[in-house]
């Protein structure tokens, strides 16, 4: 199993970066190259997500990008350390003091990614939060000498 781990400073500008080496490595991983259009655009909504709830809430640590390749499929987990409301609980981002929209823009984008990636698992509490995405993977071929 190959990880390649990216931290960025939680700016929009390094979104792209992120979007064009995940890319990058989900190619190298045998991610089928019909699929990488996708695999670009789910990366740059979570990256974005994240990056947004960074700086909604004023934390100066970087999101951070895990790029996981395993036997037969390739994943990517985008973590953020703002925290979460706990279902049932009044805290950022849930409740009367959340600014109008901005919950609905989350809900948005995660609707975003669920339609590009199949595979999706969305895990968020106190302490921060990631989207998992994953990819199945065809193995390279075999060249027989």
């Amino acid at each position: 199993m190959a990880t390649v781990e990216l931290r960025f400073s939680a700016l929009p500008e390094h979104v792209r970066t992120a979007r064009l080496v995940a890319a990058a490595v989900a190619r190298r991983a045998g991610v089928d190259e019909a699929v990488l259009d996708e695999v670009r655009l789910a990366v740059g909504e979570a990256c974005t997500r994240a990056v947004g709830l960074h700086q909604t809430v004023g934390i100066s640590a970087p999101v951070k990008v895990l790029l996981i390749e395993e036997e037969k499929q390739f994943s990517i987990e985008v973590g953020d350390e703002a925290p979460h409301a706990v279902p049932g609980e009044h805290g950022p981002g849930a409740g009367p003091g959340d600014p109008d929209g901005e919950a609905d823009e989350d809900e948005m984008g995660l609707a975003v990614i669920s339609g590009l990636v199949d595979d999706v698992e969305v895990s968020a509490g106190e302490h921060g939060g990631s989207i998992k995405m994953t990819w199945p993977t065809t193995p390279p071929p075999t060249i027989l000498a």
